[in-house]
């Protein structure tokens, strides 16, 4: 069944984006910008919706690394694994991460959906090696110590806000 709150977001992103085909892409990003993923219920509706089969709306979907089909937390920690950040040690600043995070082996999520944490190959800042991104924010130079540090005050400043 159908949520009314996707059904309604999905019908408010259509109307501002346009029924066409061709607006596909731009439709999954704003969905994605709403929950943060592209959730199967939205991705179904949005197939009836613009006449598309749902096998091409999820080719779509996991074709471009941008969209995720799996939830994500609020702040997304993108470490740098490229070679000038690996040999500045961005292995211990990811594993202080997965430690300081309960992140168990394969998840990258945290159940309370507050931190997503991701490797990619290069970030385009190896003059700040080891370098990590949170939330597009570039952070330099990191150490294990200090990336715990930033986790803290994250923390802090989401729990203020609720």
């Amino acid at each position: 069944m159908l949520d009314l709150e996707i059904k309604e977001s999905v019908d408010s992103i259509i109307k501002s984006r346009g029924a066409e085909q061709s607006s596909v892409i731009s439709i999954l990003q704003d969905i994605q910008t709403q929950y943060r993923y592209l959730p199967e219920e939205a991705l179904d509706y949005l197939s009836t919706q613009l006449d598309i089969s749902s096998s091409k709306i999820y080719g779509i979907a996991t074709f471009y690394e941008f969209f995720s089909l799996e939830p994500k937390g609020k702040y997304i920690i993108k470490i740098c694994d490229g070679t000038a950040c690996h040999v500045r040690k961005s292995i211990p600043i990811l594993n202080a991460l997965r430690k300081e995070l309960d992140l168990k082996e394969g998840q990258n999520t945290t159940d309370d959906l507050l931190f997503t944490v991701e490797t990619v190959s290069c970030l385009g800042a190896c003059g700040l090696a080891p370098v990590l991104t949170i939330n597009d924010k570039v952070y330099g130079s990191m150490t294990p110590d200090s990336t715990v540090e930033v986790l803290n005050q994250l923390r802090e400043e989401n729990k203020d806000e609720n």
